[in-house]
């Protein structure tokens, strides 16, 4: 049994000094007299602890420069320790099934999901899986069916990287049409400088040579046909298994209204206001990228993570590529003032936990599991993770010099 005593606790209605109590992996008592290990909280944060459900920096810990790979299963415990400094006790690691060789291969989503099952002893949070399936590449329905049936508690996010990366040579981002309406405007092949440009990250990472690369993807941009009935055949699965889907990267109404129709009702990342309307209207969850919140905008030109925050249509934050990126996020939008703290910490805790039908945490309630995170915020600085307990479990604790 474990006592955090006088911590500004973050209740899902309210904030109050007060202390909580822990056995058994569950909150067992709130506001009671400490009992059994007492944790001095007085002047930090207990807030519950943050579920990431978009995650792909792990990729740096296997190739932290182009074409240098490490082992899988340092990788994975190192990716482990990283999400536990950084106050992350669920995460979902976003691993790619697409058709590329190299970083983003099957072969390499299957190692890593082999190595978190095997690992699992071993780590210190609850590392699950977000299986980003490229809708193009049915070369990974068999790992797909695997991952659904093992026990690996997955997510499903459907991804379609390769129409927009060849959609029309004078189309945006943002503008493109959903994927597979019939007047999709597609760029010539005939175009080098343009397909070079586009496809340059991904021909470093898959370790082709370009014109291989290139005719790997005009071969796989011949399935296009199929790929609409494929989909809802995985999405059949999904949902038979209860595996919650997201879309990934919707610029249309009609994009989120096809995902919606398959089950998908989580939007990952929502290009245009469009996108997000379409969604907030049916009820749908809007899950954007922390790093997009911290930069004061996205990358791409694409909505802005704390717009959407503030007009009350973004229900997640997720670190995307960079874990540190949920708390970052949080105190820039509080600096802001695009909300009040306890909304902002929901983006990173029960928001997720909703998205991904968790409801056995999130919160920090009686009969919860103890998913728990003791947080330093000094008024007018940055916050910084004291201490994360997992179930119950110490999975990181700080001892700073001062």
């Amino acid at each position: 049994m474990i006592t955090f005593e006088g911590a500004e606790v973050y209740l899902p209605h309210g904030i109050f000094q007060s202390n909580v109590t822990v056995a058994d992996s569950q909150i067992v008592e709130i506001g009671g007299p400490a009992r059994g290990e007492v944790i001095n909280a007085s002047g930090l944060i207990l807030a519950p602890a943050m579920i990431d459900l978009h995650g792909d920096a792990f990729e740096r810990q296997l190739m932290p420069r182009p074409g240098v790979f490490f082992p899988m299963e340092g990788a994975v415990l190192e990716t482990d320790r990283q999400l536990a400094a950084n106050g992350i006790a669920t995460a979902y690691h976003s691993i790619t099934l697409g058709y590329e060789p190299g970083l983003r291969s099957l072969e390499s989503g299957r190692s890593m999901m082999a190595a978190i099952r095997a690992l699992a002893p071993r780590l210190t949070v609850e590392n699950r899986v977000q299986l980003r399936w490229e809708t193009f590449a049915t070369e990974a329905l068999d790992v797909l069916d695997w991952a659904m049936d093992a026990p690996l508690k997955p997510s499903l996010a459907f991804n379609d990287h390769l129409s927009m990366s060849l959609r029309g040579a004078e189309t945006t981002l943002q503008g493109r049409l959903f994927e597979h309406n019939p007047e999709f405007e597609v760029m010539s092949f005939d175009d080098n400088v343009l397909f070079e440009r586009r496809h340059s990250k991904q021909i470093q990472r898959s370790g082709l040579k370009y014109e291989c690369f290139k005719a790997l993807v005009k071969d796989v941009w011949t399935r296009r046909d199929a790929v609409p009935s494929i989909i809802r055949e995985v999405a059949n699965k999904a949902r038979q298994r209860k595996v919650p889907m997201l879309s990934h990267d919707d610029t249309q109404a009609e994009t989120r209204r096809f995902y919606r129709e398959l089950g998908a009702t989580n939007s990952e990342f929502p290009m245009t206001v469009g996108a997000v309307e379409e969604a907030r209207a049916n009820g749908d969850l809007i899950i954007l990228g922390s790093p997009n919140a911290v930069r004061g905008g996205s990358h791409t030109g694409s909505i802005a993570a704390g717009d959407m925050v503030e007009e009350g249509n973004c229900d997640v934050l997720a670190s995307d590529y960079y874990y540190p990126g949920l708390l970052s996020a949080v105190d820039r939008l509080d600096r802001e003032k695009r909300a009040d703290r306890l909304q902002l910490w929901s983006l990173v805790s029960s928001g997720p936990a909703r998205a991904m039908n968790l409801a056995d945490r999130g919160e920090i309630a009686v009969g919860k599991r103890a998913d728990l995170v003791l947080v330093d915020w000094p008024e007018a600085s940055v916050p910084a993770i004291k201490g994360t307990w997992v179930a119950g479990r110490c999975a990181y604790l700080s001892n700073p010099a001062g």
